[in-house]
């Protein structure tokens, strides 16, 4: 069986816990204290970032180059569509979740609100919070433009582009930071995406210290 170091609200490993679920692919989830620098886990990763996978008697890391070696090793159902242009697209919006997005909301609202208390760092930084509620307004218009135009983030079926972009924003839903009234293109989106299969883990995640809202695993949110 497949073995996963992860961190619960963490969007990269909710990205690779998403492309393995999507494969119908069995895995251990092992949660990791990235913060306390266990020697293994330093052993298993010198970078010191989760996720951390086990798979086909390899050790991998990296988000994005672990979803490309389990889409290329496991192609069916695929997450990247045949075109080179097509597979450019896909690349481009996970690029941009997991840089841009990552850069200037989860890090300054998930990793404010609840990374710094996890490990001890201390309390938020109002100006960041500040900065991140205002600018995850702006990455929602901009997923409303291109849903006004495609059915998925990145074309017209499900690709690894629309997991990237619900690891990170079911993240922020697990502590209330997504104001979906404001895009309705945006929820019908997300509401899609959350009731697949490959969504119930990610659903059933509870973080001490950090309960859930009412709404996080309701279907008909």
């Amino acid at each position: 069986m497949a073995r996963l170091f992860h961190v619960p609200l963490s969007p990269f490993c909710r990205k690779v816990r998403l492309s393995l679920a999507e494969k119908k692919i069995e895995v251990e989830l092992v949660e990791e204290r990235y913060w306390e620098a266990d020697p293994d886990f330093l052993r298993r990763n010198p970078a010191a970032k989760v996720p951390i996978l086990r798979l086909d008697g390899a050790t991998m890391t990296e988000s994005a180059a672990i979803c490309e070696y389990i889409e290329e090793t496991r192609p069916e159902p695929p997450l990247m569509p045949k075109g080179a242009e097509e597979r450019l697209e896909v690349r481009r919006i996970v690029g941009w979740f997991d840089d841009k997005f990552h850069n200037e909301v989860t890090s300054k609202l998930l990793y404010e609100r609840v990374n710094k208390k996890m490990t001890g760092e201390g309390f938020p930084d109002s100006r960041n919070v500040k900065d991140g509620a205002k600018a995850i307004k702006y990455h929602l218009d901009y997923m409303t433009w291109l849903l006004d135009h495609r059915r998925w983030l990145a074309g017209d079926v499900m690709t690894l582009a629309d997991f990237a972009a619900a690891a990170h924003l079911s993240a922020l839903d697990y502590i209330s930071d997504v104001d979906w009234n404001r895009s309705e293109v945006v929820k019908d989106w997300y509401a899609k995406i959350k009731s697949r299969p490959a969504f119930r883990s990610i659903l059933a995640d509870q973080v001490s210290g950090f309960p859930p809202p009412k709404h996080y695993n309701d279907l008909d949110f």
